[in-house]
Order: structure tokens, then C-alpha cells, then sequence
């Protein structure tokens, strides 16, 4: 990648025309050079506008991350003991692209990576859901991120963490005012039953000692018409949810605050102190499901309850059956 596309592209966040000479006396670069540049933006999927006597711009403003953005905003909605904690609590590291954040953080915890450590990406290019789904982005599109998180037990103790890590993201949607926000078990996060956000976590380590996991997040913000017809169901962003613009760096910023403040609550208790308000917030709850099995077949039943390990209690025509997050999928009926 050309070393100065995100630089031109910091140029154009602003969402007007910018001619290719300012450009290029503004970066002391040729106009060539510039040319080269957004070509490498069109290789990353980056539409660009280009008016021959007016000059270039991006299709709509957008805000991209800031460390010093982020970190403000952890700080003013701290939910930690004290403000220099929480300085010191998170790594927190930005980049201008990656194909995904949850690969980049997986390859380093061997190399004894920070607890902690929050990696954010403006443009991830293959960014992965579950089940081997595709999370569909462009810039400014979505916030995605992924966090490092440590744990003394082992991995057979985490059942649930998808579904604490979801009321995380629950609470900070309704500190921005989206109360409608609801869970969709074991990892979306729905807003009128069309999909928000979404949760992917991968762990290493031994099923009786220490793990870490890598704990992945993706929120849709503004989701131009092709962006949508990529996505394999229905999707909103917070330009729509939303009863106000949400800076991405503030949103960052609260997103941290309530994953650490319920990852702690988690460690302590596990799922069982969360079930409730999980519970509360799910948009299946008591509802009619079809559950979409592996090897294809459809279990439909009435949704009961979750356990205190975060499997789904199901009524079905054979009784009630318990499923396993990660092993099916999940469909409302209408």
C-alpha cells in the first residue's frame, strides 16, 4: 500500500472537493504521486470522486479513529477506580488498515502481548464473522476493533463470554440513547430484528489453566447501498438507530468502558451475575425460533431461557433441548 493513501485520505475525511494540486503542495509531493496514491485507495474498495477542474472527494465526510480521541473519551465516561488506572488500563493501538483486527491480536499472544490491548482498525479489509461469514466494511463504514483479554481460568470456564461481551455492548448503545437495541443469542446485537453489531471470539490457551481471548467487534455506523447488498441479512447502522451522530472515537471509548467493567464482573461470577439483564434484553425471548443446525437440518421451538453457562434452552416437538452457542444458528419467525 502507498504510504501516503491515508494521509490524502485524512485529507478528504472531510467529505469536499480538494484539488490534486492543493493536495500535493500540502504533502510536498508531486500530483502524480497523489494520482498513484487514491489508486491504491480503489485496490481497498475506497470510492473516490474525481471532477476533472475541481478535484477529489469521498463520497460523504467521515470521522476517522484517534488515539488521543479514543483515550479522552475513556477517561471522561471512566468507569474504573481512577482516572491515571485508567490511562494505564488499555493499549490501545490504531490503524489506518488491516485485513482484520482479530487475526493481527491472535498472532500476538504468543509474543506476550499486553492484557488489554485494544486493536482498531479505519478500513479492515477482511474483516471475519461467524460462522466464516464475511464482515462486510469500507471506510468509515464500521467501527471494528478487537481486544485482548487474559483470563487465570481455563477456556472450558468462558461459556457465556460472547453473551456478557454483548451486554456490554448493550449498555453502551443505551448510554447513546439506543434503547432499542436488543441481543439476538449467542452474538448480534439487533435494532428492529436487523443486525447492528456482532461479537467473534477466538481463545488460546489450556482448558484447565490460563487463556486468553481475542474478543472482536464490529458496529455498523454508516452503510452505503452496496455495502448492504453484500451483507447475507438484514442490516442497520447507527445513522439510522441513532437519535443523534455518534463520534466513532467517543463510541470507542464507551465500548471499552463497559467491556472492561463486565469482563471483570465475569471473571468474579461468570455469566450467572449477567444472565438476568442478558435475558432481558434478548429479541427471541419466548419467541417462536427456528434453529439452523450444521449439518442443515431446522429444529423450530419456543425459545425458554438461557443457563448459566449461556447454551439456549429451547421447547421443541421432542421436549425441551439445550443448544450450544457456535453450533447453530438462529432465526427469528415472522
Amino acid at each position: 500500500m502507498n504510504a501516503l493513501t491515508f494521509p490524502i485520505l485524512k485529507l478528504l475525511a472531510d467529505g469536499k472537493f480538494h484539488s490534486g494540486e492543493d493536495i500535493a503542495q500540502q504533502l510536498k509531493v508531486s500530483r502524480a504521486t497523489v494520482w498513484n496514491a487514491l489508486q491504491d485507495a480503489g485496490t481497498l474498495g475506497i470510492e473516490i470522486f474525481s471532477v476533472r477542474g475541481r478535484g477529489y472527494k469521498l463520497p460523504q465526510a467521515v470521522t476517522l479513529l484517534d488515539a488521543q480521541a479514543v483515550l479522552g473519551a475513556i477517561r471522561e465516561q471512566a468507569v474504573l477506580s481512577t482516572i491515571s488506572e485508567q490511562r494505564a488500563f488499555f493499549k490501545l493501538e490504531i490503524h489506518d488498515y488491516l485485513e482484520s483486527t482479530n487475526t493481527y491480536l491472535m498472532k500476538k499472544i504468543s509474543s506476550g502481548h499486553a492484557h488489554a490491548s485494544c486493536v482498531a482498525a479505519n478500513l479492515q479489509t477482511n474483516g471475519r464473522g461467524r460462522r466464516g461469514r464475511t464482515w462486510q466494511a469500507g471506510l468509515g463504514a464500521s467501527l471494528t476493533f478487537s481486544l485482548l483479554w487474559r483470563f487465570q481460568c481455563g477456556a472450558a470456564a468462558l461459556s457465556g463470554l460472547s453473551l456478557a461481551v454483548g451486554v456490554a455492548l448493550i449498555r453502551a448503545l443505551h448510554h447513546f440513547g439506543i434503547t432499542q437495541a436488543q441481543l439476538k443469542w449467542p452474538n448480534d446485537i439487533l435494532v428492529g430484528h436487523e443486525k447492528l453489531a456482532g461479537i467473534l471470539i477466538e481463545l488460546q490457551g489450556d482448558m484447565e489453566g490460563p487463556s486468553t481471548a481475542v474478543i472482536g467487534i464490529g458496529v455498523n455506523l454508516n452503510l452505503s447501498t452496496k455495502i448492504k447488498q453484500q451483507i447475507d441479512q438484514p442490516a442497520i447502522d447507527l445513522a439510522s438507530a441513532a437519535p443523534q451522530t455518534i463520534n466513532p472515537n467517543e463510541l470507542l471509548g464507551v465500548l471499552l468502558n463497559y467491556l472492561a467493567e463486565v469482563l471483570r464482573s465475569f471473571e468474579q461470577q461468570g455469566f450467572t451475575s449477567l444472565r438476568d439483564e442478558w435475558t432481558k434484553h434478548h429479541a427471541y425471548h419466548q419467541q417462536q425460533v427456528r434453529m439452523l443446525m450444521p449439518d442443515g437440518r431446522e429444529i423450530s421451538g419456543v425459545v425458554q431461557n438461557i443457563t448459566e453457562d449461556g447454551n439456549l434452552l429451547v421447547e421443541t416437538a421432542s421436549g425441551l433441548q439445550k443448544f450450544a452457542s457456535g453450533e447453530i444458528s438462529l432465526r427469528g419467525v415472522v
